[in-house]
């Protein structure tokens, strides 16, 4: 049976917030790589590190991402379905703690006018297909005792090799018509209308 002091050691790990605080967002803006999770009613629950200058922080409870042209397209098929979304930050030098953000998420595309005004708050980032907004509803702090400790080494340089070898913004949307207009279940990722039905 557990002690009264292992449950209260284990109920002061965590603490939930109804918005960023301002040690939150310094945490946040301070670290290299965070997680996104999403899932629909059915199917996988995907879950996908992001690094680069890519996050920013738009207010208390508004935090936006700068999605880049990968493999798949999860994220935004999930959120389609069901807008829930979650990020998490780890941190992986000086004092441990996860800080997770849970709220609703929205994918605003290229072409649109809302992306076109988020867009110069971000660095030119090769391969940019849509930005990610997710409005918070709950912060939560834990431990992260158990998070190894990383040392940065640079950002790399792939993406941006990868995005030249595509020759140009043609070869990027043929690609992204390719690979990024379902998800792996199926789900239609709001790209390229024409493929929804």
């Amino acid at each position: 049976m557990r002690s009264i002091a292992a449950s209260k050691l284990i109920y002061n790990m965590a603490k939930q917030f109804d918005r960023m605080e301002a040690a939150h967002r310094a945490f946040i803006l301070k670290q290299k790589i965070f997680f996104v999770a999403s899932a629909a009613p059915t199917g996988r629950v995907n879950l996908s590190p992001k690094g680069l200058d890519a996050l920013r922080i738009l207010d208390e409870r508004t935090v936006a991402y700068l999605d880049l042209t990968g493999s798949g397209n999860e994220t935004a098929a999930h959120l389609l379905q069901l807008p829930r979304l979650t990020l998490m930050f780890c941190a992986f030098e000086d004092s441990p703690l996860i800080l997770r953000l849970y709220g609703t998420g929205r994918t605003c595309l290229t072409g649109t006018p809302e992306y076109g005004k988020l867009l110069p708050q971000f660095p030119s980032l090769p391969g940019a297909r849509q930005i990610i907004v997710l409005s918070v509803e709950t912060v939560q702090t834990s431990c992260g005792f158990s998070v190894p400790l990383f040392h940065f080494e640079g950002d790399r340089t792939t993406m941006e090799q990868w995005v030249n070898s595509k020759g140009g913004e043609e070869g990027l949307l043929e690609y992204r018509r390719q690979k990024n207009t379902r998800s792996i279940d199926g789900f239609w990722t709001g790209m390229f209308p024409e493929t929804e039905a």
